[in-house]
């Protein structure tokens, strides 16, 4: 079953990475390459007679027919799970219109005091003309509380909405993460908000079932922790260890365990899993042995094994519903189910055949848990363990059988003893107890004991750790080189003492649950306390831009290639097979070019230019006041793309949509120069300095020039800023020194409006000349006249949009107005990020969803 659900894995795989799914055509080609695989390994594994090399072969081809069979199946399941899944949609005509729903609430995502968000799962549309129609059966809503506080929302409630919907959308940017397959995963169809709360009426009954039920008692511990938990810093750690709900860690808990590699003590793990498993399986079976029934034994009626592994199964299982199911429990759950049936059915399994198992069944139950990084890492590690224990001897001599039958029983020859042995014999049995505590052989044994655990456990730590790094810098750009030494004493610290307290407090009444979770907190104090005191070492954290598939594949290789078993030829070229990963070519472009990034962030503007030794940042997107593009978005995308320091940090005017993630931006990426648009008194600016950036306020006239590319500001003039925001814009020109019909340049207009358009048309209309440019104020009327347009000239245009903005963003008479002049058009809400490289004498444009589209991406607005 390995080569099957390996291939089946494989297959998946290979349908998430699609940009459409198959068509007719392809399920033919499918259906037709299974039937051939299947009838070669049959034909294949025919016993015959014939040379012993041949039969070896035949035999080779086999298990490859059948791996690639199962790979042509595991494509085909995926992509008909994806066409039932993606046949439900919100009609485009639905997208700008209320429309009242009535269902109940499936999960709560996130609560605070006047914000919500949850699953809600559809009973009823109110809306004429749905008869026939495939609608989404779940949704995803907020409910912001804006006339009256938020009304009690739990599972099961039922609720008549009005809401305002729209189809499943996320950013996208070159090498972050999907937010549309998370969508996909959860079965979310639609997305929005309630929009008339005080429509909003409650509905009895209200839903029941095993989900609602398991969904209550997550809410209810959740709530139990609230209250005795008030205010405590790490409460949101308890309540992921508790229920597996990670939304109320805070950024500061997060980034102190993101860089010591211990971010994985707040999931609810397999090891956890498997505490309360082992736990419960020792209960049930102990127990199981002290019962009789009518006279008879209860374990010569069903084994008392067999009872402690279906205990440790239904533990487990409850366990994991109350942790949501994440991957990696789903994982450590199908695992010990496999486990409990081979020896229920008193049959041996090999643990690399349980894992495949796992492997197989979170497939079936999820075919999109492989675009998640949880289910890398889980498998990962887990494969990376069992791997690593394949070369390690494991035959183990009991001490006991090393000493003779007298040493085993000193007074074996009591029989012949007078009549008062056993009191001679219970005193030499003291007298040797006493005589074995000055054993120095005994204690050599002991310390044999000790230190060969302790090798094992810094052998697994080293597996893991090794393991991990290539999947850790893929997905989260850094390798935390203080993780083995963190992770040494937060694993065991949080496994032995802070779950087992977490778990007390779920189990115990009040006022008891409350002293578990504070105790609980207290140990997660002093946890965090150590690691904060590791994260400041200098050598602590490693940040590398996001690796390609070939220098993943390398350390891939070098990690096969050191956890091989002992005497692997070699072992010692290993390491160089990380160099890829570890020295990464420069990500900057080549001198007197410049790259220039658009960043899909939604509602805003946030530009990224790049020069072969520089980079410069144009706004930083909406910050908390938003969406939190500054902080989820933009510096992300930074690391990700391996850039270390800000050579310039221009933030263009006082607008939250371009200002708002700013703050976010200073704190996490060095800036040497902080240029801004803003009155002397924003906050921003002390924050600048403190952090040691120069100030300066942006100016007309301002010139410099990197590694062959000229920067000038074009607006607004030296001097005091009058005006609202929009007035007094940072204008930027990023221009290629060539002269000549060689020059590339590219115009960032920020919101400038339709007046300081005149007057920079009036005062060089030349100097505007510019192949690429950011269109002024995301397209608003206000803004991109016809002089300007007529100046500037551009032969591509990014409007940065976000999708369904309410601002009707950009406006159908200024998108004509460029598409009148057959210019290339790019807009964020529909191509994601948009990549420009720029040379002398060439330009280059790609868009995200052009190059790196799936199927699930919803196509361009109406």
């Amino acid at each position: 079953m390995r080569v099957v659900w390996c291939g089946f894995a494989l297959g998946v795989i290979a349908l998430q990475r699609q940009a459409t799914l198959p068509g007719w055509g392809a399920w033919v080609a499918l259906a037709v390459c299974v039937t051939l695989l299947i009838a070669w390994t049959v034909w294949a594994m025919r016993e015959r007679e014939s040379a012993r090399g041949w039969r070896s072969v035949r035999r080779a081809s086999a298990w490859l027919a059948i791996w690639l069979a199962s790979a042509c199946i595991g494509l085909g399941y995926a992509a008909w799970r994806a066409e039932l899944r993606l046949a439900r949609t919100l009609p485009a005509a639905w997208q700008k219109r209320d429309v009242e729903v009535t269902g109940h609430i499936v999960r709560m995502l996130s609560q605070d005091g006047d914000a919500a968000s949850f699953l809600f799962s559809m009973e009823s549309w109110g809306t004429a003309g749905t008869a026939g129609q495939k609608l989404p059966d779940l949704v995803q809503l907020s409910w912001v509380a804006r006339d009256a506080p938020l009304p009690p929302l739990v599972p099961g409630a039922r609720w008549r909405l009005n809401v305002r919907l729209k189809r499943p959308h996320a950013e996208g940017n070159f090498g972050l993460r999907d937010g549309e397959a998370t969508l996909l995963s959860r079965g979310v169809r639609a997305t929005g908000y309630v929009s008339d709360e005080q429509h909003a009426r409650r509905l009895l009954p209200d839903a029941h079932g095993l989900s609602v039920g398991i969904e209550r008692a997550r809410a209810a511990v959740r709530a139990r922790i609230d209250r005795v938990l008030v205010d405590a810093p790490h409460r949101g750690i308890v309540i992921a260890l508790a229920t597996g709900a990670q939304d109320d860690v805070s950024d500061d808990d997060w980034r102190r365990l993101r860089n010591t590699g211990t971010s994985h003590i707040v999931a609810i793990s397999g090891l956890h899993l498997a505490f309360v498993a082992g736990l419960a399986g020792w209960a049930a079976g102990a127990l199981w042995r002290r019962v009789r029934w009518r006279g008879v034994e209860a374990p010569l009626i069903v084994p008392a094994q067999q009872v402690a592994v279906t205990g440790a199964v239904l533990a487990a299982a409850a366990y994991a519903a109350l942790a949501g199911f994440n991957v990696p429990v789903q994982r450590a759950l199908w695992m010990l189910a496999v486990t409990a049936v081979a020896l229920w059915r008193s049959r041996e399994v090999s643990r690399s055949h349980v894992l495949a198992w796992a492997l197989g069944l979170v497939l079936l139950r999820d075919p999109w848990a492989v675009t998640a990084a949880g289910f890398w890492l889980s498998f990962g590690a887990v494969g990376a363990i069992l791997f690593a224990a394949s070369g390690v001897p494991r035959v183990r001599r009991s001490d006991e059988s090393a000493l003779s039958p007298d040493e085993r029983d000193p007074m074996r020859d009591h029989d012949a003893a007078p009549p008062h042995a056993g009191r001679l014999r219970a005193a030499g049995l003291r007298v040797v107890a006493i005589l074995a505590i000055f054993d120095a052989a005994r204690w050599r044994q002991v310390i044999r004991r000790s230190a060969s655990r302790m090798a094992d456990s810094a052998r697994v730590q080293w597996a893991v750790t090794l393991a991990l790094a290539p999947l850790t810098a893929y997905w989260f750009m850094q390798i935390p080189l203080i993780g083995p030494l963190a992770n040494a004493a937060a694993i065991p610290w949080v496994s032995l003492f802070v779950t087992p307290m977490v778990l007390a407090g779920v189990a115990l009444p009040a006022p008891l649950d409350g002293y578990a979770w504070q105790a609980a907190h207290t140990m997660l104090d002093w946890l965090l306390g150590a690691l904060g005191t590791l994260e400041g070492w200098p050598w602590a954290l490693l940040r590398l831009p996001q690796p390609g598939v070939w220098a993943l594949g390398c350390a891939g290789v070098g990690v096969a290639w050191l956890l091989a078993p002992r005497g692997w030829p070699l072992r010692w070229l290993a390491p160089l097979t990380w160099l890829p990963l570890l020295l990464p070519s420069p990500p900057g472009p080549a001198p007197g070019a410049f790259r220039l990034s658009a960043l899909d962030i939604g509602q805003g503007t946030s530009v990224l230019v790049e020069t072969s030794r520089h980079a410069l940042l144009f706004d930083a997107g909406p910050g908390p006041e938003s969406t939190h593009a500054g902080e989820r978005i933009v510096v992300p995308y930074l690391q990700t793309h391996g850039v270390k320091r800000l050579d310039t940090l221009m933030i263009s005017h006082d607008d939250s949509d371009h200002s708002g993630g700013a703050p976010a931006v200073l704190d996490a990426v060095p800036v040497s120069e902080f240029v801004a648009g803003i009155l002397p008194h924003h906050p921003l600016w002390a924050a600048a300095h403190k952090l040691g950036a120069q100030t300066v306020q942006c100016a007309a006239g301002q010139r410099w020039q990197w590694d062959g590319v000229a920067f000038e500001v074009l607006w607004p003039d030296a001097g005091p800023l009058i005006g609202k925001p929009n007035m007094h814009c940072c204008v930027l020109r990023v221009s290629t020194m060539q002269g000549g019909a060689g020059a590339v340049s590219a115009l960032l207009a920020a919101d400038i409006e339709a007046g300081a358009e005149r007057t920079l048309v009036a005062r060089d209309a030349a100097g505007l000349r510019s192949q690429v440019l950011v269109v002024p104020h995301h397209g608003s009327r206000t803004s991109s006249t016809e002089p300007f347009l007529d100046s500037v000239w551009p032969l591509v245009a990014i409007f940065q949009v976000g999708y369904l903005n309410r601002f009707h963003h950009p406006h159908p008479g200024v998108y004509a107005r460029y598409a009148s002049r057959h210019i290339v058009l790019a807009r964020s809400d529909a191509d994601g990020a948009v990549r420009i490289e720029a040379a002398p004498g060439t330009l280059a444009v790609e868009r995200f969803r052009d190059t790196q589209r799936r199927y699930w991406m919803e196509a361009a607005p109406d």
